[in-house]
């Protein structure tokens, strides 16, 4: 087993490219809404990412919920309240993606969109307890698991909490590109890819 360190950092890397992948595909979006050159981008990058877009989410889903379990089974950080409820928000997306991955369920989306539509906003509502006094006054968590007081903070914003919260916002976007690319006009997505949808 790794040591709790060299973890953390490994989780932080990751984190920060979920922050950045997520961040380009709103800008990208964004774009797209008022120029051709970066339509034209956003098409290509979609017919790209798009086929295995529901494996990557899997994968990220995966990774996200054998960190939390690393981090409460090996380092011995005991969940508090707030972290319980986006466990149960993450922990199932692991067997939806996987399924709707392994199925080709081009509708896959709809039983994804719950799960990140309730974990995105309580991992945000988690960072900002852990910093906003405000916040911190209105919740009800355990003096033995304080929602309030993160176990590490990584170049001054990133906590599990923030952790969690990017791995829900990437999933996102990747099930938004995986149901992108079945809507684009005279795309091509191959009937005997996995993960992709027959025609």
């Amino acid at each position: 087993m790794p040591s709790v360190r060299v973890a953390t950092n490994f989780f932080l890397v990751l984190t920060l490219v979920a922050d950045a992948v997520v961040a380009v595909a709103v800008v990208i979006g964004a774009s797209a809404l008022v120029s051709r050159r970066a339509r034209a981008a956003a098409v290509g990058i979609i017919q790209f990412v798009g086929p295995q877009a529901l494996l990557v989410a899997w994968i990220v889903a995966i990774v996200t919920t054998a960190g939390s379990l690393y981090y409460s089974l090996h380092a011995g950080y005991v969940p508090c309240e707030l972290c319980w409820y986006q466990r149960i928000a993450m922990y199932p997306l692991v067997a939806v993606l996987g399924v709707g991955w392994l199925r080709r369920d081009r509708f896959a989306w709809m039983t994804v969109l719950p799960f990140v539509a309730v974990g995105a906003p309580l991992s945000l509502y988690h960072w900002l307890v852990e910093r906003v006094p405000s916040f911190a006054e209105g919740s009800s968590c355990s003096v033995v698991a304080p929602c309030t007081a993160p176990y590490f903070e990584k170049l001054g914003f990133v906590t599990l909490a923030w952790m969690c919260l990017s791995g829900f916002l990437l999933i996102a976007t990747l099930v938004a590109t995986s149901v992108a690319v079945q809507r684009l006009p005279g795309a091509v997505v191959p009937d005997d890819a996995p993960g992709t949808v027959a025609r």
